[in-house]
């Protein structure tokens, strides 16, 4: 790792080393928090969880060959190794990866939004791994930890670096913005995730803005010129947006929408194939089949295309970039059973989430069947919400409609209201349903599962591909 020096490291972070002399030039070869990660060369720090204390393991680590731990307490004089005393092991580890990743000196993206952070960074980094060695954030390390952990990740071979960033409260996007410094920032929609915190969607622009913090003179903003609240970003320190998004089809777009740079029309659904489009950007057209299904995806390729344009793509490589999208687990991954058709998007859910899989389902074969769970973070509000996601679930083409969660009781109530033919069930918990699972679906049902992460739904699509 370039410039990781134990002086160097608790330079960065404000810390004290101790340890054998001499061993202030030893160089790190990784940055971990799994005890069982640290090997030879390793840099261990130790962070007390709510069930597990780090520091408990660094005995253990150090057999294993890690040259150096963070530690928030006092370590005997006969420790094996080096140490760092630091005020607070997370603290440190933003510092250190603050500083590491200026030492590399790449460009970094940045992507955050309300819905299809994910999606969007698969298929920004997809996009620039066309032309440039991209590394990307992987599953769910998108916060005040495992952002530094993605950043660990990086070395000097890479090129570009895709970084997810995700928050549920002010000022957690300042301090991760501080850490990435990101050349450009994407921000695919303010819809109303976490409005348990951040209380509108005016504060969820707010919070989700505090990326422009930290973004270099130079820098870029890509934003969806679709979003209403979006629009209102106008100038950030003199960079203007560049703004993507579906051009409206007659009148009525409204008076301050901006001009859109990249946008889509002859959108056309391929079922659960995906969708195909053509992307019109200033440097020509191109006709795409986008590899996973929904409208939702058109947006997050217009995004990736005007992240690609911006670092010296042709459209023909941004074509092949988004063509070669694969799905990621838990996110619309299409799971092909002997049985059936099981749509695994249990990861996480919002309200505009949960309707852009709905409408999804729709196009499935055989019964259509939605397995939901309740959505978490939503503030005072979430009983209206879940009853929004319900009534539009009942207008839907679907079969049968199961609800999991106190919440989703009135979801499946409102369902009902909107259209009585429509099969309906509840269950308090996924644990009830997963007791009777195998009467609620049958052979060649097409199985949308979605619910918020805490809702721990994966059992459910385990479940369903061993009946499968």
């Amino acid at each position: 790792m370039k410039n990781m020096t134990l002086r160097r490291i608790a330079e960065a972070c404000g810390g004290i080393l101790h340890g054998k002399n001499g061993m202030e030039d030893a160089e790190v070869a990784s940055v971990v928090t799994d005890s069982r990660q640290a090997k030879e060369g390793a840099l261990f720090a130790a962070i007390k969880g709510e069930r597990v204390d780090g520091h408990r393991f660094i005995p253990a680590v150090f057999e294993q060959g890690a040259v150096c731990v963070l530690s928030e307490q006092e370590l005997p004089e006969d420790t094996a190794g080096s140490w760092i005393k630091v005020i607070s092991t997370l603290g440190a580890l933003k510092d250190i990866a603050e500083y590491y990743l200026r030492q590399l000196n790449i460009p970094v993206v940045g992507i955050t939004g309300s819905v299809g952070k994910t999606s969007t960074k698969e298929v920004v980094a997809a996009v620039l791994s066309q032309k440039y060695r991209t590394l990307k954030t992987q599953g769910n390390f998108n916060n005040e930890l495992g952002l530094p952990l993605t950043v660990f990740r990086l070395r000097e071979e890479d090129e570009m670096a895709v970084l997810e960033m995700g928050i549920s409260n002010f000022g957690e996007m300042h301090r991760l913005a501080k850490i990435a410094r990101p050349d450009t920032c994407v921000i695919t929609n303010i819809g109303q995730c976490h409005l348990e915190y951040l209380h509108s969607r005016d504060g969820i622009l707010q919070a989700k803005t505090e990326i422009f913090d930290f973004l270099r003179p130079d820098g870029h903003i890509i934003l969806n010129g679709n979003d209403d609240k979006l629009i209102l970003v106008k100038n950030v320190n003199g960079i203007e947006p560049v703004f993507f998004g579906l051009k409206p089809e007659k009148d009525g777009h409204p008076e301050e929408a901006p001009a859109l740079s990249v946008w889509a029309d002859e959108i056309k659904s391929r079922g659960l194939k995906g969708v195909s489009c053509r992307i019109h950007t200033p440097d020509g057209s191109i006709s795409v089949r986008i590899p996973i299904p929904g409208q939702h995806m058109v947006y997050n390729a217009l995004a990736a295309a005007a992240v690609g344009l911006t670092y010296g793509l042709s459209p023909e490589q941004i074509r092949a970039g988004i063509e070669s999208l694969q799905p990621v687990s838990g996110r619309f991954h299409i799971i092909e059973t002997e049985n059936y058709m099981i749509i695994d998007d249990c990861y996480n859910a919002n309200p505009v989430s949960m309707k852009a899989s709905l409408e999804v389902l729709q196009d499935g074969a055989g019964r259509r069947v939605a397995i939901l769970g309740d959505m978490g973070e939503l503030g005072e509000n979430e009983a209206l919400l879940h009853e929004e996601v319900g009534a539009f679930a009942g207008s839907c083409r679907i079969d049968k409609l199961i609800g999991v969660g106190p919440l989703c009781a009135g979801l499946i109530r409102k369902a009902g209201e909107e259209n009585s033919e429509l099969e309906l069930s509840h269950y308090d918990t996924p644990e009830e349903l997963l007791d009777c699972l195998e009467e609620q679906v049958q052979a060649g049902d097409t199985i949308l599962v979605k619910a918020s992460h805490f809702m721990n739904f994966s059992r459910i699509v385990d479940a369903l591909q061993k009946m499968g």
